[in-house]
C-alpha cells in the first residue's frame, strides 16, 4: 500500500504564506568559484569550477510589505520588522500542529520557491536523528507525487555525511534543486565555540584535502541556502547554536514547529492545536484511565525505591500530598523517623505513624512503620504495580479490538503503540543464550487470549488466524548480536537503524494481513512495543491506542505520546479517511482524566501555546478599510486593539489575567456586546475573533463515551414520510458560455468588476514629518504628519502573465490569452505587474465561481441512498457538558438513533430543542455518507426534519445550522457548496424547504 497525498487547502495556505514572502522577486541566481582539481560531473552540474548560489533581489522594505499582507490574510498581528533575536538574516515562524503534515508542506514550499523564483539551494536543519529519518522517509514517500505535480522537475535530497564530502561539493555546483538534510550536532562544534572543552571541531569546519584545502562550511555558505528549521526551539536556543546556523550564511529561513518558543520572528502562518482539532485535521483525543483515585481519603502508600548511598538510608514512596486546591499523588523521599502525617499534611496518614526503619538489603527492600501496616516491601509494591500495568494492557487490547470491528470493514488497519522503558520487560536474553518473553509480553498474550475468545470478536479470529507472538512486534535498538537493547536518548547509531526500520515498515504496518497477498511480519503486526527513548520524529496514521508502561518517572511528555498517533488514518488504498467518527486516539493513562487533561494543557502552555488569553494585539488584524487582496488595506492596529482590550476589561468581559469571563461568553453566544461607538461597527469581527480565543483543547473522557445504536422501532411511518422525500441522488451539469464569460471578465457583470476596471497604484514612499520640541526635559517628538510621495515611472522586468494567471485560475492558456487580448488596460500591468495580476486573478475567480454555482443544474439520477446504511454505520459520542452527544427518548421514536452526535454547541442545543418540540414528528442528523455532489466538492447537509403543528400543514425541512455570525464567517466556496446543495434538493421536487438557521424556533 502507498499513502496518497491530497491537495489540502490548509497545506496550500501554509505553502503560499512562505512563498509569498518573496513576492516581486525576479528569477535570479549568483555564481562563485569552486577551487578544485577534480569536479563532480553530471548532466545537471554547472560549468567546471562554477558554483550556483541563491540570490535575493527584493529589498527588505518590499519583503516586510509582503509579510504584513500575508499576516493580514491569515489574521495574524502584523510585524513591524523582519528581524528577530537573530538579526543576521530574515526568519519566519510557521506554526503547524503535529500530525498536519508540516514536512510535506516544506517540501512543497521548496519546489514552489524554485518554480516561482528559481531558488535551488536548500538546507533542512533538524535537532535529532529521529526527525532526520522522518524527513528522509517523507521525501521518499512524496517524490512521485511531487514529480507529477511539478512536471518531472529534478530535485535531490541527501543526508549530510561528514565521510562523503564530495556530496557537499556536488551541492555547491549542481544546477538543479538540491536539498541537504543535516542534524544540529553536525555543525554546532567549531573553532569559534570557546565552550568546547574537548577541543572537538565538526568536520564541516576543517580544511579538507579532498576539497583542495577548502572547508566544507565555506562551500555551503557560498550557496546562500534557504533554511528550513524543523523544530527551531530545539535548534537555536543558545548564542552558540545561533552562531552555528549563521555560519551557513542563509538567504532566509522558515521555522516550522507546533510550538514556537521564540516569537520574536514574524509569524506568517498559524494552525495551532485548537484550530487543527476544530477543523478535524487531526484525531480527537480521549483518555481512558487506569488508576484508583483515593484523593487522600485513604492512606495510599507505594514503595518505589530504596537507596543507601554514602551510608544514608532513604526510600522513595508514592503517597497523596495536600496541595493548594486538592491532594495529589506524588513521589517523595523519606528517611528514618520521618512522620508521614507531617510529610503529606493529610490526617489520614496519622494511622501509619513514623518511618521506624528502612531495609536496603537486596531482595528484602522494605520500610517499617510505627503504625499500620507494620511494613511495606518493594516486592509487594512491584507486584501491585505490575497489576496496574496489566489493567492498562487489558484496556488497550479491548479498545483495539472494538475499533477493529468498526474500522476493518472500512479498509482501515488498527495499530496500537506501547512504550516501555526497559527492553527486559519485553524480551529477556539469558546468559546461556536462551531467549524468553518479558513480563509485559507475557501479560499481553495472556490478556489478548482472554479477550479475543469472546463471541463478539469471532470475525477477528477468522481474519487474523496468526500465532499470537506474531501480532505484536518490538521496535528497539539492537546490539552486535541482533539482540534488543535499551536506548538512552534515541541518538545512537543503533537507534538510527531502528528509526530507519520503523520508517521502512510504515506502509507494511498500514497494510492488512491477507493470507494470499500480504504476509510480511509488518503486515501481521497490530501491536507495537517500543522504547520510551524513541519518542519523536516518527508516527503512523493508523495508531489508535497508546499506552506507556514505565516503572519510574514517565520520560515521555503527553504531547510526545499523542504526537505519534495524531495524523488522520488511511485506508488500504492509501487515502485519508477524515472525521472524528473514525479518528479517535485513545490514550491509556495511569492517572485520572482530569489530571491528564490538565497536565497536557500545561505542557502546551509551557511550550508557548496560551489558551484563552486575550493579548493586547489580538484584535489588531480587524480590517477597517479593505482593498483587493488585502493590498494597502487598513486595519484596527495594535494601539486601537489595546484600547479595545481595556474597554472589554472595563465591561467585565476580560479579567485581569487576560481570560474571557463567563459574562463575555454569554454575550458572545447572544451575539450582542456592549461596545462603544468607536468599536460598534466591528462587533461581528470582534465576536468572531473572541470565539476563537475562548476555545480550549477538548480532550474526551473515555468513561463518558457511548456507542450509538439504531432505534429500529423508529424506522416506521414518520421516518419513511421524511426519508422518501430526501433519499434520491442527483447529479449536476453546468451551463457555461465561454465567449460570454470572457466578455464579462473583461467588461464586468452585475455585482462583479471586470479587468478593465483595474487601477493599480504606482510605487510610492510614505513620508513622515515630525516637529521636534526642545525644552528642559530634552528633545521630544510631537505628533507626526504622513503623506505618500509618488515615484516616477519605474520599468520592471515583466513576469509571464499568461502562466501566472493560468496557475491562479486553473483556466486554459487559450482562455487567458483571449481575456488579455480584449483587455484595454494592459498599461496598468507595466506600472505594477504584481498588483495587476493579483487583481486580474481575483476578477476571474470571482466570476468563474459565480457562474459555476449559478449555472449549475441538478437532475435526479434514478438512484437513491440505501436506508440500510443507517444499520451499517457505527457511531460513538461523548456525554457531559463538554461532550458532543444528546441522549434521545427512544420511546418517542422521533429519530434514527438512541443518541444524537453533533459537531458543535449550536447543533447540540438544536438537537435538544428538536427532542423537546412536540410538533417535530421526526428528525435526522444526516450522516457523513449522505453527500451531495457539487463542483467545489461534496456537501453534507446537517438535518432533515418533519414538523406538523396541530391543524397545520406537514412541513419537511433540510436544515443547515450555523452560529449567530457563522454564515458570514464561511469561506465563499463553503457558501457556494451550501447553495448548490439547496438547488439539489429543489430538483427532487418533493416539497422540501431548505433553511439556514441558528435556533430551532426559527423553523416556525
Amino acid at each position: 500500500m502507498k499513502i496518497k497525498f491530497e491537495n489540502l487547502k490548509y497545506q496550500n495556505d501554509a505553502t503560499n504564506s512562505a512563498v509569498d514572502v518573496f513576492k516581486g522577486q525576479k528569477l535570479a541566481e549568483s555564481q562563485f568559484t569552486v577551487s578544485t582539481d577534480y569536479v563532480y560531473q553530471s548532466s545537471f552540474t554547472s560549468l567546471e569550477g562554477i558554483g550556483i548560489a541563491n540570490s535575493r533581489n527584493i529589498s527588505n522594505k518590499e519583503m516586510l510589505k509582503n509579510v504584513r499582507q500575508i499576516q493580514l490574510r491569515n489574521e495574524i498581528p502584523q510585524s513591524n520588522t523582519l528581524w528577530g533575536n537573530n538579526d543576521r538574516f530574515p526568519q519566519f515562524n510557521i506554526e503547524m500542529e503535529t500530525g498536519t503534515g508540516k514536512t510535506y508542506v516544506y517540501f512543497k514550499t521548496i519546489l514552489e520557491l524554485n518554480k516561482k523564483y528559481g531558488f535551488k539551494k536548500f538546507i533542512i536543519v533538524v535537532p535529532s536523528v529521529a526527525i532526520k529519518e522522518g524527513v528522509l522517509k517523507t521525501y521518499r514517500m512524496t517524490h512521485a507525487t511531487f514529480a507529477s505535480q511539478y512536471h518531472g522537475v529534478i530535485y535531490n535530497v541527501f543526508d549530510y555525511d561528514s565521510n562523503q564530502l564530495s556530496r557537499v561539493q556536488q551541492f555547491a555546483m549542481d544546477n538543479t534543486i538540491d536539498i541537504m538534510v543535516l542534524t544540529m550536532s553536525s555543525i554546532n562544534k567549531g573553532n569559534w565555540n570557546a565552550k568546547d572543552k574537548k577541543g572537538l571541531v565538526n568536520v564541516v569546519y576543517r580544511e579538507n584535502d579532498l576539497l583542495q584545502g577548502q572547508k566544507p562550511i565555506d562551500l555551503i555558505a557560498s550557496t546562500n541556502p534557504i533554511l528550513i528549521l524543523d523544530e527551531p526551539q530545539a535548534l537555536d536556543n543558545t548564542d552558540l547554536s545561533k552562531q552555528a546556523i549563521n555560519n551557513l550564511n542563509p538567504l532566509a529561513a522558515f521555522r516550522y514547529s507546533a510550538t514556537h518558543r521564540d516569537k520574536s520572528y514574524p509569524t506568517i502562518y498559524r494552525l495551532n492545536a485548537v484550530d487543527a482539532y476544530e477543523k478535524q485535521l487531526v484525531k480527537q483525543i480521549e483518555v481512558a484511565s487506569v488508576t484508583a483515585e483515593e484523593h487522600g481519603n485513604k492512606a495510599f502508600i507505594h514503595l518505589k525505591e530504596v537507596s543507601n548511598k554514602g551510608g544514608k538510608l532513604k526510600a522513595k514512596v508514592e503517597v497523596y500530598v495536600k496541595g493548594k486546591d486538592d491532594s495529589k499523588k506524588k513521589s517523595i523521599w523519606v528517611k528514618q523517623y520521618d512522620n508521614l502525617l507531617k510529610k503529606t499534611k493529610l490526617p489520614i496518614y496519622e494511622t501509619l505513624g513514623d518511618i521506624e526503619d528502612i531495609d536496603a538489603t537486596p531482595g528484602q527492600e522494605a520500610i517499617y512503620l510505627t503504625g499500620q501496616p507494620a511494613y511495606i516491601t518493594l516486592q509487594e509494591s512491584n507486584e501491585n504495580d505490575l497489576e496496574e500495568k496489566r489493567q492498562q494492557i487489558r484496556l488497550l487490547i479491548k479498545s483495539h479490538l472494538n475499533k477493529e470491528l468498526k474500522l476493518n470493514q472500512r479498509g482501515i488497519k488498527v495499530l496500537s503503540l506501547i512504550f516501555i522503558d526497559k527492553v527486559a520487560n519485553y524480551r529477556i536474553y539469558k546468559k546461556d543464550g536462551s531467549i524468553e518473553k518479558g513480563p509485559y509480553a507475557k501479560i499481553f498474550e495472556e490478556e489478548y487470549e482472554r479477550e479475543i475468545v469472546k463471541p463478539r470478536y469471532s470475525s477477528l479470529i477468522e481474519k487474523y488466524d496468526i500465532p499470537i507472538d506474531e501480532i505484536h512486534q518490538g521496535y528497539f535498538a539492537k546490539d552486535g548480536k541482533g539482540h534488543f537493547k535499551n536506548s538512552s536518548k534515541g541518538e545512537s547509531a543503533a537507534d538510527e537503524s531502528e528509526y530507519q526500520l520503523i520508517m521502512e515498515d510504515k506502509e507494511g504496518l498500514l497494510t492488512m494481513y491477507d493470507a494470499n497477498k500480504h504476509t510480511s511480519s509488518a503486515n501481521k503486526t497490530r501491536f507495537i512495543f517500543s522504547h520510551s527513548a524513541l519518542k519523536e520524529g516518527w508516527d503512523n496514521p493508523n495508531i489508535f491506542q497508546i499506552a506507556t508502561l514505565v516503572e519510574t518517572k514517565d520520560p515521555i511528555t503527553k504531547r510526545q505520546k499523542i504526537g505519534r498517533g495524531l495524523r488522520i488514518a488511511v485506508d488500504q488504498d492509501g487515502n485519508r479517511v477524515p472525521g472524528f467518527n473514525v479518528n479517535t486516539l485513545t490514550v491509556i493513562a495511569n492517572e485520572s482524566y482530569d489530571v491528564f487533561a490538565k497536565d497536557l494543557q500545561h505542557e502546551y502552555e509551557e511550550d508557548g501555546e496560551k489558551f484563552g488569553i486575550f493579548t493586547d494585539d489580538v484584535f489588531s488584524t480587524i480590517i477597517t478599510c479593505q482593498n483587493d487582496n488585502y493590498e494597502d488595506s487598513e486595519t484596527l492596529g495594535r494601539e486601537a486593539s489595546k484600547e479595545l482590550i481595556d474597554e472589554l476589561k472595563t465591561q467585565g468581559y476580560i479579567d485581569s489575567k487576560g481570560h474571557g469571563t463567563p459574562e463575555f461568553k454569554e454575550a458572545i453566544n447572544n451575539g450582542e456586546l456592549n461596545l462603544s461607538d468607536k468599536f460598534k461597527a466591528y462587533e461581528e469581527d470582534i465576536i468572531t475573533i473572541s470565539k476563537k480565543y475562548m476555545t480550549t483543547l477538548n480532550i474526551k473522557d473515555a468513561r463518558r463515551r457511548v456507542d450509538v445504536r439504531v432505534n429500529k422501532e423508529a424506522l416506521s411511518d414518520n421516518f419513511l414520510a421524511l426519508w422518501n422525500r430526501i433519499k434520491y441522488r442527483t447529479r449536476y451539469r453546468i451551463k457555461f458560455d465561454s465567449d460570454k464569460f470572457i466578455e464579462q471578465v473583461v467588461k464586468g457583470a452585475s455585482n462583479f468588476e471586470g479587468i478593465n476596471s483595474i487601477n493599480v497604484i504606482k510605487s510610492r514612499y510614505k513620508v513622515s514629518k515630525t516637529n521636534l520640541k526642545l525644552d528642559e526635559s530634552g528633545v521630544a517628538a510631537q505628533k507626526s504628519r504622513e503623506y505618500n510621495e509618488q515615484v516616477e515611472d519605474t520599468k520592471y522586468q515583466l513576469p509571464d502573465i499568461v502562466s501566472e494567471l493560468q496557475n491562479a485560475t486553473h483556466l486554459t492558456r487559450n482562455t487567458i490569452v483571449a481575456i488579455l487580448k480584449k483587455a484595454d488596460n494592459l498599461d496598468q500591468f507595466k506600472i505594477n505587474p504584481i498588483s495587476y495580476m493579483t487583481k486580474a486573478a481575483a476578477c476571474i475567480n470571482a466570476l468563474k465561481n459565480h457562474i459555476i454555482i449559478n449555472g449549475i443544474e441538478y437532475i435526479k439520477t434514478g438512484e437513491a441512498y440505501d436506508q440500510k446504511l443507517f444499520n451499517e454505520e457505527t457511531l460513538t459520542g461523548y456525554l457531559g457538558e463538554d461532550g458532543n452527544t444528546v441522549k434521545v427518548d427512544t420511546s418517542l421514536n422521533k429519530t434514527v438513533y438512541d443518541y444524537v452526535v453533533t459537531d458543535s454547541d449550536v447543533e447540540k442545543e438544536f438537537a435538544d430543542a428538536l427532542e423537546n418540540d412536540e410538533d417535530v414528528k421526526f428528525y435526522i442528523k444526516l450522516p457523513d455518507w449522505f453527500k451531495i455532489p457539487t463542483p467545489l466538492g461534496s456537501y453534507n447537509p446537517d438535518w432533515a426534519i418533519f414538523k406538523n403543528e396541530d391543524e397545520g400543514p406537514k412541513l419537511y425541512f433540510i436544515i443547515e445550522t450555523k452560529g449567530n455570525t457563522a454564515w458570514n464567517e464561511l469561506r465563499p466556496d463553503e457558501r457556494a457548496k451550501i447553495n448548490a446543495g439547496e438547488q439539489s434538493f429543489a430538483a427532487l421536487d418533493t416539497g422540501l424547504i431548505f433553511k439556514k438557521v441558528t435556533k430551532e424556533d426559527e423553523l416556525n
